[in-house]
């Protein structure tokens, strides 16, 4: 008889690396986090990945194949197969995918960070049971995937859901990607701290900021509610575009309890349709939704 299938995914972060070894009925049997190095180096990031896949590797059974897939901050070029729209910009123009396949002997499935988050709060988490999900992870970055009846949509250059690099501002910030005011120099936690310490001097971190609107200090409730009116413009217009049976918000900053109320508010004002009621979700998963969409994106 032949041996069933496991499955490697790995999510890299701009903070941490997550591996799960997942039996062929989908139950964890291991899981490791390790920190993501620092210095913003590629050589350091693919040793890191490299020695993470091994160790798990090792411990599925010998004669088991293994799947393996990994999220990134960015998306692979399907011309070039260079990495290309990381937040993690060392890895912007380099072949990671062919690197790591190379090291390990192997071949390795690869996708947007996004994507896997969406596919997981798709399948099992949040979104299960709609058949169009549109997954958001607005945390150090912001960015966006889709999932139609269980699979990723891509598209022809592996872009789909970029929802993260859609400028809604010329006049705006720049962002990495060199366009101006993208959705993520608005709502991501990098660019609404930026935004504020140029606006007060203060180098507050956005839990600072949110918990300052909740007790009233003044500069904090205007940039709080700065970002949650730029979230309701920036998610009304997708969900006036793709016409989502829901959404799934993710990242650290979908902890905020104040975009399930006033945000959702804000999404229907500016939404084309006078009745909205697409369902906005938080998360089921927490931070470890990407690290089981990798697996499943797997290659044996």
């Amino acid at each position: 008889m032949k041996p069933e299938t496991y499955s490697i995914g790995i999510d890299l972060g701009g903070t941490k690396i997550e591996a799960i070894l997942l039996n062929p009925s989908d139950t964890v049997v291991l899981r490791r986090r390790v920190a993501t190095p620092s210095g913003n180096r590629y050589p350091d990031i693919l040793d890191a990945l490299t020695h993470l896949i091994q160790e798990v590797g090792a411990q599925a059974p010998g004669t088991a194949p293994c799947r393996l897939g990994i999220g990134i901050p960015g998306a692979v070029d399907t011309r070039t197969g260079l990495v290309q729209n990381a937040n993690t910009t060392c890895l912007i123009d380099r072949p990671l995918q062919h690197d790591l396949e190379q090291r390990l002997g192997r071949d390795v499935g690869m996708e947007n960070d996004a994507n896997c988050f969406a596919l997981a709060e798709s399948r099992i988490g949040a979104g299960r049971g709609h058949s169009m999900v549109f997954g958001v992870i607005m945390g150090t970055g912001c960015g966006g995937g889709i999932c139609i009846d269980g699979q990723v949509r891509t598209g022809p250059h592996g872009i789909a859901g970029e929802w993260g690099h859609l400028s809604v501002d010329p006049l705006g910030a720049v962002c990495y990607c060199g366009n101006r005011g993208c959705v993520e120099t608005k709502i991501s936690g990098t660019g609404v701290t930026r935004a504020f310490a140029e606006r007060t001097g203060r180098k507050w971190s956005m839990e600072q900021i949110v918990s300052g609107a909740r007790t009233g200090d003044r500069e904090c409730v205007a940039a709080f509610d700065r970002f949650l009116e730029d979230f309701g413009r920036c998610l009304g217009g997708l969900v006036s575009i793709l016409d989502p049976d829901a959404v799934v918000l993710g990242g650290g900053l979908s902890n905020i309890d104040e975009l399930y109320t006033e945000g959702v508010s804000r999404v229907r004002r500016h939404a084309f349709h006078r009745h909205l009621a697409t369902p906005i979700l938080p998360n089921r998963l927490g931070d470890s939704a990407g690290v089981f969409g990798a697996a499943w994106i797997g290659v044996a």
